[in-house]
């Protein structure tokens, strides 16, 4: 806090009893006695505590803990599933029993590491959420607190009163630039992130892989549909000229999908991560040191809806990604919901599970074997046996796929990393990580890939990411021609 290190915006919260406020770690403004500091470990502890957020650095619109992408255990999901909204879909009792918990055990364990409850950590983010609105936004105030995940009116003014010390309308006219204009039913938002990071190589991989009918990069836009709880939405990621931040614009069917849309869209780009933790971790090992050094900021892509990445997985198995691209859009136009207004080249949601467990494994785009597979990995997923979200047990669910007919570790490992954001997954029988390391001079093997890897613990997953960026260039458009991986299969 002294050295005004912003590392750890976002990890820790100070709390100043002689003015009643609490900052990020990077403050500009005077360093406050030790006497009269309080450090919390999340936004929600410090506001439950009689903490104002402070106007200058304004600790509320930093990136999420990394720590929270990190951790596997029930804390860690919980946070995850808050972030995604669930708490506005069915309150404590419904993520209680996403995570197989009673609401007051629940309670107690995030409590105990969070510094507030589940309630006072989905409360925060509401606010924060809403803040972002009003000041970005040209959205009336009645829209602002429904997309917020706010119950009625009045909860929205008290809860902005108490957090910012301020009413929504003040804070409207505070803002430090005016609302860009946007189209009819668009938003548009700033992502904030810890730089460095390699936006090109990170929009290089999506579009790479970008399904026709369901994604597309356009003129510096990676753009894709949203498969949301409530209805479908599309998205516009780009570059934006603000410091450290992106550029999401989104067109949402129903305002109250807008956090589950955001959180989404950070775990798409990885955008919590904390790429100077990961660089010194891997930089101390000869063979990654020079491809950190060459992209510092490399990014693990996740992905905005797990069992549609799931089923890209296995689409993918013994295919190139031209390929794999193809045989999904195939799938998503005979099988996805058409989109209400078509948006450009976006035409169709992906299939659900439900949609494909009632197919016809014979009239899928595929050989018949891929077919029952894919029909099993959807009646699977249908029935909730297999649980892919963000309050997910990763190491239950990889079980889980494995048992599946058709699904091999590759595969399974794959799911891990991108739709359960697991950042400590290597693929030691890649066909990209043999042609990368022997570009680099080691044997290939996937004995020797497994050896070299447990020196990149606990960021294998970053690690496999720097691997295959040797077998391409940087960038969007020169992605295009990039080799491909080959995925195993039972």
């Amino acid at each position: 806090m002294r050295s005004r290190d912003a590392r750890f915006d976002g990890r820790f919260y100070v709390g100043v009893t002689s003015t009643g406020i609490y900052c990020r770690p990077s403050c500009p403004a005077m360093t406050p006695r030790r006497e009269n500091v309080r450090f919390y470990p999340s936004a929600a502890a410090a506001q439950t505590s009689g903490f104002r957020a402070c106007k200058r650095c304004r600790p509320d619109a930093t990136p999420g803990s990394p720590e929270w992408n990190i951790r596997a255990d029930v804390v860690g999901r919980a946070v995850r599933l808050i972030a995604d909204g669930v708490m506005d879909r069915g309150g404590v009792a419904t993520l209680a029993d996403e995570l197989g918990y009673s609401a007051r055990q629940l309670h107690r364990l995030v409590t105990a590491e969070m510094g507030a409850g589940p309630l006072a950590l989905a409360r925060a983010q509401r606010a924060q959420t809403a803040r972002t609105l009003i000041e970005s936004t040209r959205m009336s105030m009645t829209e602002i607190g429904l997309a917020a995940g706010f119950s009625s009116v009045r909860q929205f003014n008290d809860t902005m009163r108490q957090v910012f010390d301020r009413t929504p309308s003040h804070l409207r006219e505070a803002a430090r630039r005016r609302p860009e204009a946007s189209a009819p039913g668009a938003i548009t938002l700033r992502l904030p992130y810890r730089p460095p990071m390699d936006l090109d190589r990170v929009l290089g991989f999506l579009a790479l892989r970008a399904v026709p009918g369901v994604e597309e990069y356009v003129a510096g836009e990676y753009r894709r549909v949203l498969s949301l709880p409530h209805a479908t939405g599309t998205v516009a990621l780009s570059a934006d000229e603000g410091r450290h931040h992106l550029r999401c614009r989104l067109h949402l069917e129903d305002l109250r999908d807008l956090q589950a849309a955001v959180r989404r869209c950070r775990q798409l780009l990885d955008l919590d991560a904390d790429p100077e933790a990961v660089s010194e971790a891997l930089g101390a090992c000869p063979t990654m040191a020079p491809l950190v050094a060459a992209s510092p900021g490399t990014r693990s892509p996740g992905h905005v809806d797990p069992t549609e990445l799931a089923f890209r997985a296995l689409i993918g198995q013994q295919v190139s990604v031209a390929a794999a691209r193809t045989l999904a859009g195939r799938l998503a136009a005979r099988h996805g919901k058409p989109l209400t207004a078509p948006d450009g080249g976006l035409t169709h949601a992906f299939p659900t599970p439900q949609a494909l467990a009632e197919v016809d494994p014979g009239e899928l785009p595929m050989p018949r074997a891929r077919g029952r597979a894919l029909r099993a990995l959807a009646e699977s997923l249908a029935s909730g046996r297999l649980d892919l979200g963000p309050g997910a047990d990763r190491e239950e669910a990889e079980a889980r796929l494995l048992e599946l007919p058709g699904i091999g570790p590759w595969t399974a490992s794959y799911v891990r990393m991108r739709a359960l954001g697991d950042p400590d997954v290597f693929l030691p029988t890649d066909l990209g990580v043999r042609h990368a390391l022997e570009g680099l001079g080691h044997p290939g093997t996937p004995a020797e890939a497994r050896r070299m890897s447990a020196r990149w613990r606990p960021w294998r997953s970053y690690a496999l990411h720097h691997l295959w960026a040797t077998l391409a260039p940087a960038g969007p458009q020169a992605a295009r021609s990039a080799p491909s991986t080959t995925e195993d299969t039972k």
